[in-house]
């Protein structure tokens, strides 16, 4: 049986993969038009948060550039303030990179797990 942390981060990077497909056509307006596909985009969001609990701490500090206090806390953001979601911010972490890092250090991570590490 897999690692179960090998299979969140298969969830996370996943996650990621479909964000970047979803955003990568538009643009803030056309997403703040569109509550299909905003709510696809948090909807992933959610996910990768969520996933992003079972890594443990000790594969988490193997990247401590993540901030992954952040990353579980959007999770619980997008579940009970949704009416308070600010697009823009949302929007900011797609578009400034931080879901791109978050993609490698998963790589790093999921390597690491497949290694024994």
């Amino acid at each position: 049986m897999p690692d179960r942390r090998l299979l969140r981060l298969n969830d996370m990077m996943l996650a990621i993969d479909h964000i970047d497909a979803l955003l990568a056509s538009t643009g803030i307006e056309a997403l703040r038009d569109d509550m299909v596909r905003r709510a696809a985009f948090e909807r992933f969001l959610e996910i990768l948060s969520e996933a992003s609990r079972s890594l443990g701490d000790e594969l988490k500090q193997s990247e401590p550039d993540i901030p992954w206090r952040r990353i579980a806390d959007i999770g619980n953001h997008l579940r009970h303030a949704y009416h308070r979601v600010d697009l823009e911010i949302l929007w900011a972490i797609w578009e400034d990179g931080e879901l791109a890092r978050l993609r490698l250090a998963s790589e790093r991570m999921a390597r690491r797990v497949e290694e024994g590490d």
